[in-house]
């Protein structure tokens, strides 16, 4: 939310606030003139001060849902029916008009609990009939209402209230059956509302019925004590409106109502946490997009244990799941995932009524969806990076070539005519003519060994004839100190070979140029279907791959095969450098 949404929300919370003060006050003070006790103004309080808190509570942490305001809105319309204890007439109009719309908003409420939002025609008919009921219903109430000769009309005791300005003298008589019939719209209308919340509870996924059930539990208690109460008008001979049997009911309602705000909240933070769980995915995921194990945390966090998930196969044209089979993409209970750029990911199939939370199923779709495009582009970047280090492999190959049959074919030629003519010079007087030969002799042979040294170090042409372990032999007579190899007589992968071989390079190179090592050992072997090559020195040790290149070029250089590079270097206990690569 941008910072001008931000000033608006607080307007908006502030307003708010500020109304429900001003409700609560009016309705505690015309309550209390009615002879209200201590505890029963601080009841009222309580569950209207309920309301209006969870209230601003959930609107403040989940703006764009309509619950919170919903709540608010309940906490300060509960107190509207206590404005009928007042002598001030335009007061007591408005309460006997507006007495039973909190419990129209409680039914808005109950029904778009926990999106906000009514999702069904039948809830948008209840609620709309609630509404209605009370703005027409209640107003035709009030035209009937003499609040001299009605008495028991209300919950408040109070005989000197109103006087009523809506009041029409002759529609008296006909008040108290059309209480009765008011009355019982509103129980039937609480009726269907218990069948709507008892099917949404049907319908709801296992993970939507644990975060909701602390909600519903209470809705449940609070419409069963409120149905409880309709039968004081409904049924003639349960009790008398302002008996003590009512009384209680009443204690037991305000009671079960003082929780329900709070269990709503509940419910909602509930929610909120499920869906902070989801961003868990992107590390379960890891970097190995396993379905076993990315089907294992979906369950955890969608609750569905017969949740199918397909990862899109390019060979196959179509969603796989773990064991093989193809996830159909039609039919209910499918949520597709798509890469940004529209690629197919994976396909969700899931119970049907998982799509009652489509907040939900997003949240998860959205983590996959990261996660698995990392894997993709981490399988990217290494498949790049594979492809450069053939691609400079090939390379080395064809400079070591080319040197080979090219340049120091041609060196070899011209030192062989240098020594045809040594030959014919060997009785010409002319000494300075004989020592010419002899230098440029000389230059050539140094030349061609200088070539082949560099032809050796771009890429050893033993190493594609004979493999690693004569190559590494080789290496080995080359070095300047006493190199002993132990390597298995087997060949490898081209890519794998000349990896190896370079890794014991920069480990001879570091031994002879920084570990002053007297001795190194090398060892090359096939172990559990990788490459491991191993080089011990005797030399200092105390190696610091942050300080330098070579080494981190070099585990670069490894990974790009899909290997790994392992460095023990304590200080004065030389440096044991370990280098594993997969293979056949």
């Amino acid at each position: 939310m941008d910072s001008q949404g931000e000033r608006t929300l607080r307007l908006r919370l502030t307003g708010a606030a500020a109304l429900a003060v001003v409700s609560a006050a009016a309705g505690s003070w015309a309550y209390a003139r009615t002879g209200a006790s201590a505890s029963d103004l601080v009841r009222d309080l309580a569950v209207g001060g309920g309301y209006v808190v969870a209230g601003i509570m959930a609107w403040r942490r989940r703006p764009a849902n309509n619950t919170g305001r919903l709540m608010t809105a309940e906490g300060i319309t509960w107190f509207f029916g206590n404005l009928q204890g007042t002598s001030v007439p335009a007061l007591f109009t408005f309460g006997a008009w507006w007495e039973a719309l909190n419990m129209a908003v409680l039914l808005h409420l109950v029904l778009s609990f926990p999106e906000g939002r009514l999702t069904t025609v039948l809830t948008r008919r209840l609620v709309q009939c609630g509404y209605g009921l009370v703005a027409v219903g209640g107003l035709v109430r009030t035209l009937m209402f003499d609040p001299a000769s009605d008495t028991g009309a209300t919950y408040l005791d109070c005989r000197d209230c109103g006087p009523n300005l809506f009041s029409v003298p002759g529609w008296h008589r006909y008040f108290e059956t059309f209480d009765v019939v008011y009355h019982a719209a509103g129980w039937v209308l609480s009726a269907f509302a218990a069948y709507a919340i008892v099917q949404r509870w049907r319908h709801a996924s296992a993970a939507r019925r644990r975060a909701l059930l602390p909600a519903w539990f209470g809705i449940g208690v609070a419409v069963a004590f409120l149905m409880w109460d309709m039968l004081f008008y409904v049924v003639p001979w349960f009790g008398e409106a302002g008996s003590l049997a009512e009384q209680a009911v009443y204690l037991m309602s305000d009671l079960a109502q003082v929780a329900v705000p709070f269990a709503f909240l509940g419910g909602l933070l509930r929610m909120h946490l499920q869906r902070a769980e989801v961003s868990g995915l992107v590390i379960d995921v890891g970097t190995d997009p396993d379905p076993g194990r990315v089907r294992e945390a979906l369950v955890r966090v969608l609750g569905d244990a017969t949740l199918r998930l397909g990862l899109w196969r390019e060979e196959k044209a179509a969603y796989v799941d773990g064991s093989g089979r193809e996830v159909a993409v039609d039919g209910p209970g499918r949520t597709p995932v798509r890469a940004s750029d529209g690629r197919p990911l994976a396909l969700l199939h899931h119970d049907p009524a998982l799509s009652d939370d489509p907040e939900l199923l997003e949240s998860v779709a959205a983590a996959l969806r990261l996660a698995l495009e990392n894997v993709w582009l981490r399988t990217r970047a290494k498949d790049v990076a594979t492809r450069i280090v053939q691609a400079a492999d090939a390379e080395r190959g064809r400079l070591e070539r080319d040197l080979h049959d090219g340049a120091q074919a041609r060196l070899v030629f011209a030192l062989m005519s240098v020594r045809r003519v040594q030959r014919g010079l060997a009785d010409h007087p002319d000494e300075t003519l004989r020592e010419a030969a002899d230098e440029a002799e000389s230059s050539l042979r140094l030349a061609i060994e200088e070539l082949r040294g560099i032809a050796q170090g771009i890429h050893p042409a033993v190493l594609t004839r004979e493999g690693l372990a004569p190559a590494l032999a080789a290496l080995a007579k080359e070095a300047a100190m006493p190199v002993v190899v132990a390597a298995e007589p087997r060949r490898y992968d081209p890519l794998v070979e000349s990896t190896a071989y370079f890794t014991v390079c920069e480990a001879l190179t570091n031994a002879a140029k920084h570990a002053k090592a007297r001795a190194v050992s090398v060892s090359a072997r096939h172990e559990g279907g990788r490459l491991v090559v191993e080089t011990v020195d005797d030399g200092v040790g105390g190696v610091d791959t942050a300080r330098g290149t070579g080494l981190r070029g070099l585990a670069d250089r490894l990974a790009a095969v899909d290997g790994v590079l392992h460095i023990v270097s304590p200080a004065g206990g030389g440096t044991r450098i370990r280098a594993e690569l997969p293979c056949v």
